[in-house]
């Protein structure tokens, strides 16, 4: 099956990739030819994400043209099966080195971060320091929150953002990712603090969505503005994981527990 969808996401790319050898001959004006540039553009940056960026145009438009013209195979499926397990195969050591190199430069981030007069770090593992001190009481695991967040890799990219959306959302203490069920349990209603969570409390070896490498240490400006109860929460105040996105957007990379996965590989 995996060799299937990279068979049919090579076939997309040579479509493309073939089109622009005539640019001049392809429009770009109904909805039509605006979704293919789009399935194109996409799955082309999806293959060279992967490291496929070595694939012949004109090999791909000569197998999509045998197979419209109801011609032999010029290969067999023994030897078509072979060269996509060695693209597969290449494709897994390239993320297995990236996946390697982002753990490294995520436990030095900490280390040098811990340093810092400012952070705090708990026999977790989990760094945080506060922004914004208040006396409100603190959660506890079974309460229901209402905050308000921004979600960083550590160079900086925002992978998600309730500020953006302009609205805070209410969420389950221990219904978020372990890095947050305990960063939550250490604030007072209505402090601000930074938390830095290392993957092992995140997502681990796993990427939840194409905005959080594996092995993503996690930093979360969050704020906390309210306590409720089970029976008090505000259930349309879904959590982002649970928000459909809009056209052409990513799911976002929000905090949610291990469990089960949708359809991009967060859990919630």
């Amino acid at each position: 099956m995996r060799h299937q969808r990279l068979a049919s996401a090579v076939a997309l790319v040579g479509l493309v990739l073939t089109g622009c050898d005539s640019q001049t001959s392809v429009e770009l004006r109904t909805p039509a030819q605006k979704a293919s540039y789009g399935i194109g553009l996409n799955m082309g940056k999806s293959m060279s994400q992967e490291g496929m960026d070595d694939l012949d145009s004109r090999a791909v438009a000569l197998g999509i043209e045998d197979a419209i013209g109801k011609k032999a195979q010029r290969l067999g499926d023994d030897e078509l099966m072979e060269a996509f397990t060695y693209l597969q195969t290449r494709a897994e050591k390239r993320i297995a080195t990236l996946n390697e190199e982002a753990l490294k430069a995520g436990e030095k981030f900490l280390a040098d971060n811990g340093q810092r007069k400012e952070v705090k770090t708990t026999d977790s593992g989990l760094q945080y320091e506060v922004v914004k001190a208040a006396e409100g009481p603190q959660p506890g695991p079974d309460d229901i929150v209402t905050v308000h967040y921004e979600g960083r890799l550590v160079d900086g990219t925002v992978f998600d953002s309730s500020y953006k959306r302009g609205t805070p959302i209410d969420l389950p203490v221990s219904g978020v990712i372990p890095g947050w069920v305990e960063g939550l349990q250490l604030m007072h209603t209505g402090e601000k603090i930074k938390l830095y969570i290392p993957s092992k409390l995140a997502y681990g070896d796993q990427s939840p969505s194409p905005m959080i490498p594996a092995n993503s240490v996690l930093v979360f400006d969050l704020e906390l503005l309210g306590i409720k109860k089970p029976d008090e929460a505000d259930t349309s105040a879904a959590a982002p994981e649970e928000k459909a996105p809009a056209a052409g957007e990513e799911k976002a990379g929000a905090p949610a527990a291990e469990g089960k996965k949708d359809e991009s590989g967060a859990a919630n």
